[in-house]
């Protein structure tokens, strides 16, 4: 089987990925969103080239080929790009096996996949924000949430003056003990500030403590989980596997994140919960909104080990994620079940792909 073409469909800030092959088999992936239009660009222009001709079945040898080609930029593009592709590859191969992704990536460790219900707001006042979580607790069984406190990367900044301090017990009021609740901060903190919000969010319980400092910063991440009890957990902006192994290895997270779309694919993000499996702790892949990562994600969290914890689910609605596939994933009693469809199970809406931009690659 050889790989003859690597489409991309760009609609707004969303970029999909159809592979087809000299045997009639087609599958489809996704590039990260955001910023869509200048990756379709580097997926022709750096990664199709590399995989045209080319066996799917190599897939994780050729994700490794193509970052080792073009070592000279290591750039997030570049591996958003490639994700696009090597998504689709696992995509063919489990329709060619007539088995779901998860059972390839390694069997099912579980049959359902327990969520937390992730808020993506700063922009809401303490009250409302507690309210809506509460609606998803009672409305679709969420076990779990997480809020956000602090300003991304804000240097100490709040995104309202004392909002951190006011959301942090309220949420634990409003929804009381029954209810895991974490927090992110979006790197918004330096190492002082970072401990004394953990120390608080140890006070009212919370269950664990993501990007409590810029994430390149590892050492100071370290820092804060060395004072700290409840867990750190960071990874999510993350490429490279080296950096990861650091990481975990340093002690700077607790609970390690990998994003699909952002690391380069299921197989390197597979890598990184292996690593985790390997070091003790739990792996959460980051998966920030309801496109096909949410789709690509369930299958590594049910097939991998270390995928233990509660996963990420992303309660916000976007227009430009809408419509894009179905069947859609549905949270029911706070958990969603593993897949049984051959490949991702899923198939595009064929209005999406009309109004998309298409451009293809080709041998």
């Amino acid at each position: 089987m050889r790989i003859t073409g690597v489409e991309t469909l760009l609609r707004g800030p969303l970029a999909l990925v159809r592979v087809r092959t000299d045997e009639g088999l087609e599958g489809i992936g996704q590039c990260a969103p955001y910023e869509a239009a200048n990756t379709v660009r580097v997926l022709h222009s750096m990664v199709a080239p590399l995989f045209l001709g080319r066996d799917p079945w190599d897939v994780e040898a050729l994700a490794d080929t193509c970052l080792r080609t073009h070592y000279k930029f290591p750039s997030s593009f570049l591996h958003r790009a490639l994700a696009g592709v090597e998504t689709a590859l696992w995509d063919i191969l489990g329709k060619a096996a007539g088995r779901p992704v998860s059972k390839l990536l390694g069997g099912h460790a579980r049959d359902t996949v327990p969520m937390y219900a992730s808020s993506m707001r700063r922009d809401i006042s303490p009250e409302a924000e507690a309210e809506r979580l509460a609606s998803f607790v009672a409305g679709q069984g969420f076990r779990a949430v997480k809020i956000r406190v602090g300003e991304a990367m804000g240097r100490d900044t709040d995104a309202a003056p004392g909002r951190t301090e006011r959301i942090v017990p309220l949420t634990r009021q409003v929804l009381g003990d029954g209810v895991d609740l974490s927090a992110d901060a979006n790197g918004g903190f330096s190492v002082g500030r970072a401990i004394r919000v953990g120390r608080m969010l140890e006070e009212y319980g919370y269950f664990h403590y993501e990007e409590p400092v810029p994430f390149a910063e590892i050492e100071q991440s370290a820092r804060v989980a060395a004072a700290l009890d409840i867990p750190v957990s960071g990874g999510e902006q993350d490429l490279s596997i080296p950096q990861f192994n650091r990481m975990i290895g340093g002690g700077a997270v607790d609970i390690v994140q990998p994003d699909i779309g952002y690391i380069g694919g299921v197989s390197r993000a597979r890598k990184v919960a292996v690593l985790a499996e390997a070091a003790g702790i739990p792996c959460t892949p980051h998966c920030a909104n309801d496109s096909l990562l949410q789709v690509f994600s369930l299958h590594l969290a049910v097939a991998m080990p270390s995928c233990s914890q509660y996963q990420e689910w992303s309660i916000e609605t976007t227009p430009w994620s809408e419509g894009v596939y179905e069947p859609v994933l549905r949270v029911t009693d706070g958990q969603v079940a593993a897949p049984t469809a051959p490949g991702w199970g899923v198939e595009l809406v064929p209005s999406f792909v009309r109004e998309a931009v298409s451009e293809t690659s080709g041998v």
